[in-house]
């Protein structure tokens, strides 16, 4: 289905209540077969600031939609001359804690798999190699025309051929690369086309408003089938992209923790819902269940 580029939500109900007390996600998470589902909220420590928390970049940031790239060249040439930039930021990012502890549960036994809306590549850094990358990843870059997929370094290398005298400065970077550039400095960037078939080159994620790859979502749906609980984390759920699996999950009678700062549109399909900071609220999850476990050994 196409995710629709809802760039805002707020709910018409009372706020369901939350905790702060890990009790019941550690009893959820040590039980096993657990999926995750993570947002760009777990990604804010690691100096990526997500959408629409507590320094959502919505506020200040409209990000690129897929009928403007597609259609419009001055929108593709803000676009890649902002990622250009913004790209190596992400690039250069290390996964936090809360990337580290996933990769914990998961080597533990305790997760059976992981779903990202994240396409900043940190659960595979953390040594979640099998991450789901459900809206792709910023690394890859792929051609609209002859669909050939490239590493976004060689990508790079080229954009910094074609520009030479380029010297726009990052500012404040977003979770889709994208950071904020004076429009003379846009004006002067030229981006390059594919090398096999001169096409559009376009980042190989999903815009808002495109379509996620309909062999990605049913590989997503058998990991929620094939768990007995999901954990969200750090995904406010406003895109139905994510939220789909929470209430596919939920249908299934299965429960769903969320873990995040604030509210969530899927907070009536959640058993618990905790707001605490994802890192040291997950390194706490682990050390708990490390403990249960030698005392049961």
């Amino acid at each position: 289905m196409r995710t629709r580029p809802t760039l805002s939500w707020t709910s018409a109900d009372a706020p369901l209540p939350r905790t702060s007390s890990l009790d019941e996600l550690t009893a959820v998470v040590a039980r096993g077969r657990v999926a995750v589902l993570s947002g760009a909220g777990l990604s804010t420590e690691s100096g990526i600031p997500d959408y629409r928390g507590e320094s959502g970049s919505l506020r200040r940031h409209t990000p690129m939609t897929y009928d403007e790239f597609v259609t419009s060249a001055e929108g593709r040439q803000r676009y890649w001359a902002r990622s250009h930039l913004g790209w190596r930021t992400i690039a250069r990012a290390d996964p936090n804690d809360g990337h580290r502890a996933v990769t914990t549960l998961r080597d533990g036994g305790y997760v059976s798999g992981v779903i990202t809306q994240n396409v900043d590549g940190l659960h595979q850094a953390a040594g979640t190699a099998d991450a789901v990358e459900l809206h792709g990843s910023l690394d890859r870059v792929i051609c609209l025309d002859c669909r050939r997929t490239s590493p976004r370094a060689e990508l790079d290398r080229r954009l910094r051929a074609a520009n030479p005298g380029f010297t726009g400065a990052a500012t404040r970077i977003n979770p889709d690369g994208d950071v904020e550039l004076p429009a003379d400095v846009v004006r002067g960037f030229r981006p390059v086309p594919c090398e096999a078939c001169a096409g559009v080159l376009k980042p190989d994620v999903v815009f808002f408003g495109e379509n996620v790859p309909r062999p990605r979502v049913e590989q997503c749906y058998r990991l929620v089938d094939e768990s007995a609980a999901l954990l969200v984390l750090g995904s406010s759920l406003t895109v139905m992209s994510g939220l789909r699996f929470v209430r596919h999950a939920a249908n299934a009678g299965k429960p769903v923790v969320i873990v995040n700062r604030g509210e969530t549109r899927g907070d009536r399909y959640a058993s618990v819902r905790v707001d605490r900071p994802l890192g040291p609220a997950l390194t706490e999850l682990v050390s708990r269940l490390g403990e249960d476990r030698g005392r049961t050994a």
